[in-house]
């Protein structure tokens, strides 16, 4: 098909972008009318709690809420006004593209059988799944209905990509986010999230799991998937774009840390549906969850108010929100596995080192990750992901770790070498993974579009340039 040439450069990306979502809708169609029909096999009688469903309905929601309005808000307000809309739009039209994505093959590609690395095309479109179908969760025969399990982890493939922008905010194309944000979640989100989280559950242990998984390495809510994942594709994307125009020469300060805030506070609401929900049953396990998510955070809030007080003199609204968004991440892979006083320790671990390198590493290396998603999230990610492997030990507080192959589903403890060493690979792993694959990515964007707006859009800013508005009128 021929592109008009007299269609702007934006529009020209969008329908580019279209046209690649077709082609592989009609593909994944094509390959699902040509797969041999499959024996209907038995299903198991699986038992469906109306409170774990109802848990699962509100914890989606609660993660939409993190994304559209809380992370929106939290990187609006630190960026300078005149890119305040230009971040909220990215941000909701992440979040929609997304969901589209998920249901044509998204949700096919993270959780169907396939291979180590990335599941099939089964369920494209959503093939096979309908109000009679069901996920068991991590007790052998309880699930909840497919479609709740569905939009759960939608939201998760929506949130992972948003986060990524915050890394080069300020100085990058819009229609050059939405093209990137639609390859790198097909190449690079649903094989990690089916590295990390696929396995055939409880009643089909034998079922062959994601690589990650089988390396042993445990991450419950998403450390390596969200968090490293999207932190290290940001910091590819910083630096290859660029530093903004008029770095470290103009005042680049947030414009309001009353919005930062509010969307801080939401994000903190909204992840206990992130960490909580992960359990995919209300019991015990979900409540160990919630109490982590409240602890670990308040610890390195603490934690980060504490080092400013010592090391500036005064603390400030923005390192307690930072301080709040590490201890968040740090115990996102941890949330169902350690005991409380261990997510203490955690969260105020990483503080310590998040601070470092938001404060020191940054500077020292002098790249523009303009809202610190390298530093919080892909850093944050590791410590949480590394110290899961170490305070999961039931001598530690820890829960263990259940192992699904015993008869009674007994949990366990490798080990602190055996475990940390599961956790390294998986953390490694994700690492090239999406710091490669992001990098191959961005050069393909812009080659198609080009990523980097012109020194003139930034220095009016992308409100205007980018979407013809402003998001606040004096």
């Amino acid at each position: 098909m021929k592109i008009p040439t007299s269609l702007t450069s934006a529009a020209r990306s969008t329908l580019l972008g279209s046209l690649a979502l077709v082609a592989i809708g009609t593909l994944a169609a094509f390959a699902q009318e040509a797969a041999p029909a499959a024996p209907a096999a038995a299903a198991p009688a699986f038992t469906v709690d109306k409170g774990d469903t109802t848990w699962m309905m509100i914890s989606t929601v609660l993660v939409l809420l993190m994304t559209i309005p809380g992370l929106a808000l939290f990187y609006g307000g630190l960026v300078r006004s005149k890119n305040m809309l230009s971040v909220l739009m990215q941000v909701f039209t992440i979040t929609a593209v997304v969901m589209l994505i998920w249901v044509f093959y998204g949700y096919s590609l993270a959780f169907t059988p396939g291979n180590s690395f990335v599941g099939g095309l089964s369920k494209a479109f959503l093939h096979g799944v309908d109000v009679t179908t069901m996920s068991e969760t991590f007790t052998k025969g309880v699930a909840i209905p497919e479609l709740v399990y569905v939009v759960f982890q939608m939201t998760f493939a929506c949130i992972t990509p948003a986060l990524i922008v915050g890394a080069f905010a300020e100085r990058v194309k819009f229609s050059a986010v939405i093209l990137f944000v639609i390859l790198w979640v097909t190449f690079v989100y649903f094989p990690i999230a089916h590295m990390v989280w696929f396995w055939g559950g409880p009643s089909a242990y034998s079922d062959p799991s994601g690589l990650i998984f089988g390396f042993g390495a445990i991450d419950f809510a998403g450390g390596t998937v969200v968090h490293i994942n999207a932190g290290i594709a940001g910091l590819v994307g910083a630096l290859m774009i660029g530093k903004r125009t008029g770095y470290k020469k103009d005042i680049m300060a947030p414009h309001s840390m009353t919005m930062t805030m509010i969307g801080a506070s939401l994000l903190w609401v909204g992840w206990f549906g992130f960490n909580a929900g992960s359990n995919l049953e209300a019991n015990a396990y979900a409540g160990l969850a919630m109490i982590n998510t409240f602890v670990a955070t308040a610890a390195a809030a603490v934690m980060w108010i504490i080092l400013e007080s010592f090391l500036r003199g005064k603390a400030s609204m923005l390192g307690a929100v930072s301080g709040a968004v590490a201890g968040l991440v740090a115990v996102t892979p941890a949330a169902g596995f350690v005991g409380p006083m261990g997510a203490i320790v955690l969260g105020a671990v990483v503080t310590v080192v998040c601070y470092f390198f938001v404060a020191v590493v940054k500077n020292t290396f002098d790249y523009d990750d303009s809202l610190d998603v390298f530093g919080i999230h892909c850093v944050g990610g590791i410590i949480g992901a590394l110290g899961t492997g170490i305070l999961v030990n039931p001598a530690l507080g820890g829960a263990g770790i259940v192992d699904y192959s015993t008869a009674d589903f007994a949990a366990s403890y490798a080990g602190t070498a055996t475990q940390v060493w599961a956790q390294f690979k998986g953390v490694i792993v994700t690492l090239l993974w999406s710091g490669i694959g992001s990098a191959i990515l961005y050069k393909i964007v812009d080659l198609i579009v080009g990523l980097r707006a012109s020194p003139e859009s930034e220095r009016e800013g992308l409100d205007l340039t980018s979407h013809g508005e402003a998001a606040y009128h004096s």
